[in-house]
């Protein structure tokens, strides 16, 4: 028995959706608020209340799993501070052009009159020393059961600290943790199985109570995402090649991976091919391969960190709030943070979106609008990611001093470490 991939069903939910809100809304518009209020409407709440039901659990035994599996050598302590340092710097760099392209493109101030509806919900934001000092919670029990994920990861933070103190006596705990992550992550599976009826039912009810106009106007905040994933990608070459590393022949290497992680949208799914690709195509240290990728697949999120500063603007413009200096820390901040506690599953990015937008106190109903699109992009998205993830291991393997590729450049008529002057 033939089955469909989950993002096939989701691709046709979305555009079913997009069909039967069009016909509401043209031909059935005396329908459409009572079908909205006890049909369209409750069903994509729902959804979205299973969403955030896995928000906790996922970021709090994610950050614990992937910081734990550090090792306490002092070869990879120095491995790992290289590449955090590089991790961050570039997290940086994707959240700076997601910002700036959110804010010349401003998406959201297209999408006239979406924002009203909803606009009471928003929130004047705190100061930025004030926005601070709540992150650090007084009871981290109270955090949990409020659904606090800065607290949360903060404290999954303060968590590993000790796991680190306490040694060998932690292993229980750590075993404990692991085993409540992979539960998690089936539960989530499990909840983005019924994202192709919640996906229906969000662009549905958005298309017919607002009209087909939503649909062009949500096309500029799709291409205009996309450009900014393909801006991020560019500075990746551009440091490549900084670094005397052939872009072509990185991206020949890394092909096959980069295109699994776009066929599944799961950073996961694509782990496999990338050591194999490191290894084999690139020539990559083996074991630069073996502990940087499978890292850089639990943590490095470029395209989590430009989804989320984009989204934020994008409710920001469209709810018409005027962003203060401390929200905008904390768009950026949180961004950060939570690009490296998210999933590498499709959907991950929606899932975390909730984050962002409650630490800078922005309307969570700005969540059902890009919802409804989410799959047109989180195949763009997981690419980058995984560009990313692959590019900062090969910027780790150069550092580290690889010289290997760059001598055998005779042999090869593509070296992964090129002379400057071919580039």
């Amino acid at each position: 028995m033939f089955s469909i991939k989950l993002s096939t069903k989701i691709t046709v939910g979305l555009v079913l959706g997009i069909i039967f809100g069009i016909i509401l809304n043209i031909f059935l518009p005396q329908a459409v608020p009572q079908l909205n209020e006890y049909v369209l409407s409750p069903i994509g709440k729902i959804f979205l209340s299973l969403i955030q039901f896995v928000v906790v659990p996922i970021v709090f035994t994610s950050l614990i799993v992937g910081f734990s599996s550090i090792d306490h050598s002092e070869k990879v302590g120095r491995l790992t501070g290289k590449l955090l340092f590089l991790y961050i710097s570039t997290s940086i760099l994707a959240l700076v052009i997601g910002y700036i392209t959110a804010s010349v493109l401003k998406p959201g101030n297209i999408v006239d009159g979406l924002g009203e509806v909803a606009a009471g919900e928003a929130k004047e934001g705190q100061g930025i020393l004030e926005w601070l000092i709540s992150i650090v919670p007084t009871n981290p029990f109270e955090a949990f059961a409020t659904g606090n994920l800065l607290q949360i990861i903060f404290t999954a933070i303060i968590v590993v600290i000790g796991i680190r103190m306490a040694g060998s006596q932690a292993k229980p705990f750590l075993s404990f943790v692991e085993s409540v992550h992979t539960i998690v992550e089936k539960i989530t599976m499990l909840v983005l199985k019924l994202s192709p009826i919640g996906v229906f039912a969000l662009i549905s009810s958005v298309i017919a109570t607002q009209g087909l106009d939503i649909v062009q106007k949500l096309f500029v905040y799709i291409l205009g995402l996309i450009l900014a994933l393909t801006l991020m990608a560019i500075a990746y070459f551009v440091i490549l090649s900084f670094l005397h590393v052939s872009p072509k022949h990185f991206w020949k290497s890394f092909q096959p991976t980069f295109g699994i992680a776009f066929g599944t949208a799961s950073s996961n799914a694509a782990l496999p091919v990338a050591m194999e690709n490191s290894k084999k195509e690139f020539k990559m240290k083996e074991e630069i391969a073996g502990f940087a990728i499978p890292l850089g697949t639990a943590l490095k999120r470029d395209g989590a960190c430009i989804l989320q500063t984009f989204n934020a603007l994008f409710v920001a413009q469209l709810f018409d709030i005027q962003l203060s200096g401390a929200q905008i820390l904390a768009i950026i901040v949180s961004a950060l943070v939570v690009s490296f506690s998210t999933a590498g599953v499709p959907g991950a990015g929606i899932i975390m979106m909730s984050t962002v937008l409650a630490a800078a106190n922005l309307p969570l109903a700005g969540i059902a609008l890009v919802a409804g699109v989410d799959r047109l992009t989180d195949g763009f998205r997981t690419l980058l990611n995984v560009f990313g993830n692959t590019a900062n291991a090969v910027i780790l393997d150069k550092w580290e001093g690889n010289t290997s590729i760059t001598d055998m450049k005779t042999q090869s008529p593509e070296p992964a470490y090129a002379d400057s002057k071919r580039l």
